[in-house]
C-alpha cells in the first residue's frame, strides 16, 4: 500500500472527526482546526490541498494563520491594491524564470559592456 495513501486517509479520519473548517483559499485548499483545544496547548490548525501536496500554494494570508501570526487570516476583500497575488513555486514549469542567457532562451545573452572586468590569477 502506497504510505502517503496510508497519510491521507489518517488526515481524513482525523479531520472528519476532529477538525472544523475555517475555510478555502484561491487554489481551493481547505483550512481546518480542531473542534475542541487541548488545556495548555495550541488548537491545531492544518491544511487539506487541493491538488499536488505543495506547501507553495498556500498564499501568505492563510500561512499567518497556520503558524499562529493571526487569529483570522485576511478576506480577499480585505486585500490593498498593492499587494500582488500569490503564485505558488513555478521551479521546474513552463513559467520558471529564465534569465537572459539561458539555454531554453537561444543561449545567448548581450556582451558585456565594459563595466566588468575579468579576475585574472596572479594580478
Amino acid at each position: 500500500m502506497n504510505l502517503a495513501k496510508i497519510g491521507y486517509i489518517g488526515t481524513s479520519l482525523f479531520t472528519r472527526f476532529r477538525g472544523r473548517g475555517v475555510g478555502k483559499d484561491v487554489f481551493g485548499n481547505r483550512y481546518f482546526e480542531e473542534k475542541s483545544a487541548v488545556p495548555g496547548r495550541h488548537v491545531r490548525r492544518w491544511v487539506v490541498y487541493a491538488g499536488p501536496l505543495e506547501a507553495s500554494t498556500v498564499p501568505p494570508e492563510w500561512h499567518a494563520w497556520l503558524h499562529y501570526t493571526v487569529d483570522a487570516p485576511l478576506s480577499e476583500s480585505a486585500r490593498l491594491p498593492w499587494m500582488k497575488p500569490h503564485l505558488p513555486n513555478r521551479t521546474g514549469t513552463a513559467y520558471s524564470y529564465r534569465p537572459p542567457g539561458h539555454d531554453y532562451r537561444g543561449g545567448r545573452r548581450h556582451r558585456a559592456t565594459g563595466d566588468y572586468d575579468a579576475w585574472t590569477p596572479g594580478e
